[in-house]
Parts: structure tokens; C-alpha cells; sequence
């Protein structure tokens, strides 16, 4: 098993394996690209989301700067709108629904890491490599998620949400409701 076949798995994975390096370093070129193009060249806009994503859903607006690991296993629905400085870390699949409202500074994890040092760290001094694991995050269609908030491997976020911003969505939130908090709960349904 390779080590992307590992990660996209959710199991351990060294994320210096050289397939990996070399699929981060085309989101890197495609990346400084896009996030230094001209606003108003839509159609190259849309050619490099359309290279780096693994799907891009017609009328998808990204504002830059936008960053990512992969870009490969990013999928995005139909009219959704990602605004200024959002982080994507796709180190496994991360799908978004159509319609999605993602305000400034969003943060999507999916990667982790083994708790205690020990077994986190292998190898030592300039050899030494971190074990990573992740797990898929789940947007669903007509979902707004509120600027600063950080949501966490292996959620799903179900359809016609609201996430207060400055939310940290640690568990699943189920359809149609509002939720806010640190950790973000369901406050009252919608």
C-alpha cells in the first residue's frame, strides 16, 4: 500500500513520501498562481481551480489568497462562494455541497496526529518524520460557516446549516440547524 493509498485510508502515513511531495508541490505552482492573478481574468480563475480541485461545481467563486495541501481531494458544489485566506488541509477528501457560504479564515482539517510524542515522532534529528492520519470532512448544500471557524477531521456538517463564526466544530452537526460555540453545539433548529 502506498503511502497516499495509507492517507486517503485514514491510516498512519509518512507525508514526505516522494508521491506526496511531488502532488504538494503542483498545488504549491498552481496555488501562487491563482492567489496572484487578476480578479477580473475569470477564465484562468476558473481553468486553475478546475486543474487543482478533484471537482469544481459550476459557478464556484474562491477568493484569494486561497491555500490548500493537495487540492486533489477537494470537491465543491455548485455556487458555493470561499472568501479571503480559507485553509483546506486535504490531506483526504474534503466535499462541499452546493450553494455553501464559507466566510474569511475558515480552516478544514483533516489531518491528525498520534497524541503523545512518542509515537508521533520517528527517526531522529534531520531523518526524523511525523506520523499523520486523517479522516474526510463533510459540508452539505446551502451551508454557511462563519468567519475564524476551525472544523476538525472526520466531521459532517449536514445540509441548510449555520456555523457561527469563531465556532470550533469538533462532532457532526446534523441538518438544518444553528450551531455556534467552542466546542460548536446545536443551538436551536431551524
Amino acid at each position: 500500500m502506498t503511502e497516499k493509498q495509507k492517507m486517503l485510508a485514514g491510516q498512519a502515513y509518512d507525508s514526505r513520501d516522494p508521491e506526496l511531495l511531488k502532488a504538494y508541490h503542483r498545488a504549491r505552482k498552481l496555488l501562487q498562481q491563482y492567489n496572484t492573478l487578476d480578479s477580473e481574468n475569470l477564465e484562468e480563475r476558473d481553468r486553475i481551480l478546475g486543474e487543482l480541485f478533484e471537482k469544481k461545481g459550476s459557478g464556484v467563486w474562491i477568493e484569494a489568497p486561497f491555500f490548500c495541501d493537495y487540492g486533489e481531494h477537494i470537491s465543491i458544489g455548485d455556487n458555493t462562494f470561499v472568501n479571503t485566506n480559507c485553509i483546506f488541509l486535504d490531506n483526504n477528501k474534503i466535499s462541499i455541497g452546493r450553494n455553501g457560504l464559507i466566510a474569511p479564515y475558515v480552516q478544514i482539517y483533516t489531518a491528525t496526529h498520534p497524541l503523545k510524542a512518542s509515537e508521533r515522532i520517528i527517526g531522529k534529528g534531520k531523518d526524523a518524520r511525523y506520523l499523520t492520519a486523517s479522516q474526510p470532512v463533510t459540508i452539505g448544500d446551502n451551508v454557511w460557516i462563519g468567519g475564524n471557524t476551525v472544523i476538525f477531521p472526520g466531521v459532517t456538517i449536514g445540509d441548510n446549516v449555520t456555523i457561527g463564526a469563531g465556532s470550533v466544530v469538533t462532532k457532526n452537526i446534523p441538518a438544518n440547524v444553528l450551531a455556534y460555540g467552542n466546542p460548536c453545539r446545536v443551538i436551536k433548529e431551524m
